[in-house]
């Protein structure tokens, strides 16, 4: 009889993970728990997701030995984690699990007394990525990247990135206009995964989301499927066309592999490993593989580290005192009229998904824009995609898009007017605003919501070295022109709000 009980989390679902030890010395037990289902309002896709990825691993265990304790999702069964685990522990010597994705859920299991051992399938370990930070007067995503690189060999010649640099981000910014691409691979649910709907529809019929046309895969076959797609039919354009955005086309070249490596189902040492493999045979360019490799080893492990790093205070940043709620046009995509972010909530509530310049450049933006505060939006993001987990989710809401935590992930806020938009895709060329207009009733919002950012955050960055030239565009402005914009940007948030805003600044004016 195994004397020791291993927990293994939704997000965990890997053969190789720490805490599953030979099936003669380690029992498994897996749950379906109502507050890791509703702690947040989780889209019914990512609950079925993580769900049916569960049980399909709970059968592969079983298949390989072992004895595994699945505690479907009951309304009325326990609601926590721990309280599942209160019931087995007169049976085993010692409960185990593997580090957590969560600070939350990590608190809960180093207070009910589980021994925690490090999650190995991460490429940076947590005291690496610790040493590599301590002493730095700046932590810089390029710099970390360009260290694993050289500690991977990945992308190498010698101790010399390939093709000459290290970044070929500036490569990857074309605006796509050939036909509708493929998109990601789709699958046909099983047994176990239609039971999984319907339970899942029948428990969470509130919860933001649709499950209509559900495609994911649950097993690390399904996972492997998908990848190999990737690789053959999108990667060659995944680069260039990285941060592209298409009216008729969801997907354009975008892997999707993060809902399946998010909770263990791909390694991230493979996945780079059979990318540079695409180039190294000629089957892919270097800017697109480059592109992919750095959004795994560079960006996945960068906001991890960073998320450990600085927990549990990071969570409370608000560098830019940013105290809005959430627009409700964020639930519901028919209470806007701006065709992008239309576009994208639609998106997000059809897949649980969308693609990385959306999440950052259009619900985003306008979040930092009309001064959200970033718990607000943290809440939203890791609520409605399926592949958000908060060591990962956190750190990019806080640093890359809400800039609250003063230059972690990005050294500037990304922010943008419409005028970004329509370079970037054909959103625009439906939607009723213009990006060409500042002001009146056809100006884009983003435009003079763009130059309300700029005006009440100047003591904070009209110094900035990447942002020094648009302080200057706005101090030569005629002061009618500024003042034009601030009201039209008063109106835009009256209009949201239904009441002045008189909480974010007006520039005083000579």
């Amino acid at each position: 009889m195994a004397t020791t009980l291993a927990l293994v989390l939704g997000d965990q679902l890997s053969f190789d993970l720490s805490c599953i030890g030979t099936p003669d010395q380690t029992d498994i037990l897996m749950a379906e728990v109502a507050d890791e289902a509703q702690y947040v309002p989780h889209h019914p896709k990512k609950i079925a997701l993580i769900f049916s990825a569960m049980r399909h691993f709970a059968q592969a265990l079983r298949e390989r030995g072992y004895q595994v304790h699945y505690h479907a999702y009951q309304s009325d069964g326990p609601r926590s984690i721990v309280a599942v685990l209160d019931s087995y522990r007169d049976q085993y010597d010692q409960i185990q699990a593997t580090h957590c994705g969560e600070y939350r859920l990590q608190q809960q299991l180093e207070q009910a007394g589980l021994t925690l051992l490090p999650d190995t399938r991460f490429l940076a370990t947590l005291e690496q990525f610790r040493g590599w930070a301590d002493g730095r007067k700046q932590l810089r995503m390029e710099f970390f990247y360009r260290e694993m690189r050289k500690q991977y060999g990945l992308l190498m010649e010698g101790d010399q990135p390939t093709g000459g640099q290290w970044n070929f981000d500036a490569d990857n910014r074309e605006k796509y206009t050939g036909d509708p691409s493929d998109g990601p691979m789709r699958f046909e649910p099983d047994a176990i995964t239609q039971e999984v709907l319907e339970r899942v529809g029948q428990q969470f019929p509130a919860h933001f989301g649709t499950l209509d046309n559900y495609w994911f895969g649950a097993t690390h076959a399904d996972a492997e499927r998908a990848f190999e797609h990737f690789i053959q039919t999108q990667l060659p354009d995944f680069g260039r066309y990285q941060d592209a955005m298409r009216q008729d086309d969801d997907w354009l070249f975008h892997s999707c592999i993060s809902i399946y490596l998010n909770i263990g189902l791909l390694n991230p040492l493979d996945l780079c490993r059979r990318a540079e493999m695409e180039y190294r045979t000629g089957r892919a360019p270097i800017n697109a593989v480059e592109g992919f490799i750095r959004q795994i080893l560079g960006w996945r492990e960068y906001v991890r580290g960073i998320y450990w790093l600085c927990m549990p205070e990071y969570a409370e940043l608000n560098g830019l005192d940013a105290q809005r709620t959430l627009p409700d046009f964020y639930w519901d995509e028919t209470k806007t009229e701006m065709n992008c972010v239309r576009q994208a909530v639609r998106l997000t509530r059809q897949e649980a998904w969308s693609h990385h310049i959306l999440r950052l450049m259009v619900t985003g933006n306008l979040a930092l824009l009309l001064g959200v505060a970033p718990k607000h939006l943290a809440h939203w993001y890791l609520a409605v995609y399926a592949d958000a987990f908060e060591w990962v989710e956190l750190p990019n809401v806080l640093g890359m898009v809400s800039h609250a935590d003063g230059g972690y992930l990005g050294s500037k806020p990304y922010a943008a007017s419409g005028k970004y938009i329509s370079r970037q895709g054909d959103y625009c060329d439906h939607c009723r605003y213009s990006p060409k207009q500042d002001v009146g009733p056809k100006a884009c919002p983003m435009n003079a919501l763009y130059w309300d950012f700029i005006a009440r955050h100047e003591d904070k960055f009209a110094r900035h070295p990447r942002m020094a030239m648009m302080y200057r565009t706005w101090a030569r402005m005629k002061p009618e022109k500024r003042e034009a914009l601030l009201a039209q940007a008063q109106q835009t948030l009256a209009s949201i709000y239904g009441e002045p805003a008189g909480d974010i600044p007006v520039l005083e004016l000579s």
